[in-house]
């Protein structure tokens, strides 16, 4: 099949939609389908498949770009339309298969409700705009053929099917070498913006003095929060991509206070390197994170966050088999029945061509969503 992924969000940023993006379309190329990216047009080189639409820099949220438009007309011929967004390119992507009579697949990826108080910097407007922006995108939801999201978390009012994002599970595998010279450590990867609570790691290194933090990523907050962290708390970039599962392997913990996630890609890669994961007791943890693979605390609760993580240093688990039901293997045979249904495609005979193999990307990773 030829498969069309409208996105809002695209390299040079990196988060988990970009992320996610990328490694669907390469399994999905693997396969043998023509995988076409249209995406905000930016500070990117892009192949003979990616599409820039003319975009606009956000003065709202840095590092994102406000896409304005691009023909229809100037598109290449599609069978199957797959957006990953609300906005001006995920319109276009519907207007598309509306024009084209095709099938038109969303997938729900961030509760976009939830930064607008941080990019207008006031809680009150960001509120606001919240209660105009749900009803807008259940309407636009509304007209997709299929709706996907990775958990059950996702708050619209529209039946959808589960299918979550999924982890390269041979890429993401314990790694020898230890990066810390054996000593514990407790860690973060992702981006570090208000959304994402990184915060609380803080008040959390002043609670258990004696450990070594490191959180690696970049986001709006980072400045602030590395001025008043403690001594124990370090600060990296974003790692290039080859290099996180052995950063993940070599961390003792891996800590989230995010209460903006949808699946929490970067705890389950953890998990998959053998690292325990202590995370907040919300949605979509309190799904993804138990017993067999961390410890979940109530949020804001930093004594019961600091226990969360003795516990995790104290208690082997096995991590790893614990989100094996996250594979991206898993996903993508889903996948591609959700699109060969929404086609009218009867499925194929079985083959064995779908396996796990490397990431080949050697760009940054922001954690997602």
């Amino acid at each position: 099949m030829r498969i069309g992924f409208f996105t809002d969000s695209y390299f040079p940023e990196i988060d988990g939609v970009t992320y996610t993006i990328q490694l669907w379309r390469e399994r999905l190329e693997a396969a043998g389908h023509e995988v076409y990216v249209v995406y905000p047009d930016g500070d990117y080189e892009p192949d003979e498949r990616e599409i820039p639409v003319h975009s606009l820099p956000n003065p709202f949220y840095a590092g994102y770009r406000l896409p304005t438009f691009r023909r229809p007309s100037t598109l290449p011929d599609l069978d199957v339309v797959h957006c990953h967004g609300p906005a001006s390119v995920g319109v276009l992507g519907r207007y598309y298969a509306r024009q084209n009579d095709l099938p038109a697949i969303y997938t729900h990826h961030t509760p976009v409700e939830e930064y607008f108080h941080q990019g207008f910097h006031s809680k009150r407007l960001g509120d606001a705009l919240g209660k105009l922006y749900v009803p807008y995108e259940n309407a636009l939801l509304g007209t997709f053929d299929v709706v996907t999201a990775s958990t059950s978390r996702i708050d619209r009012d529209v039946e959808h099917v589960e299918l979550p994002v999924g982890i390269d599970m041979e890429f993401f595998q314990p790694r020898d070498g230890d990066w810390f010279d054996d000593e514990p450590v407790i860690g973060y990867s992702g981006r570090v913006s208000n959304e994402k609570n990184v915060g609380e790691l803080l008040r959390l290194a002043e609670v258990l003095e004696d450990y070594r933090f490191v959180i690696v990523g970049e986001g709006p907050y980072r400045d602030r929060l590395e001025a008043r962290a403690p001594d124990t708390v370090e600060f990296r970039d974003f790692l290039p991509r080859e290099q996180l599962p052995g950063f993940l392997s070599s961390l003792s913990v891996f800590v989230t206070a995010s209460t903006a996630d949808t699946l929490g890609l970067s705890t389950l890669e953890a998990n998959a390197c053998g690292t325990p994961v202590a995370a907040a007791d919300v949605p979509p943890f309190d799904d993804t994170i138990g017993a067999e693979n961390g410890r979940r605390f109530p949020y804001g609760d930093v004594t019961a966050m600091a226990d969360a993580v003795e516990d995790c240093l104290q208690t082997e688990r096995d991590t790893r088999g614990a989100v094996e039901r996250f594979s991206v293997t898993r996903t993508m045979s889903q996948l591609e029945s959700i699109y060969r249904d929404a086609a009218g495609i009867e499925t194929p005979e079985p083959t064995s061509t779908s396996t796990e193999t490397p990431a080949s990307s050697s760009v940054a990773e922001a954690g997602t969503d």
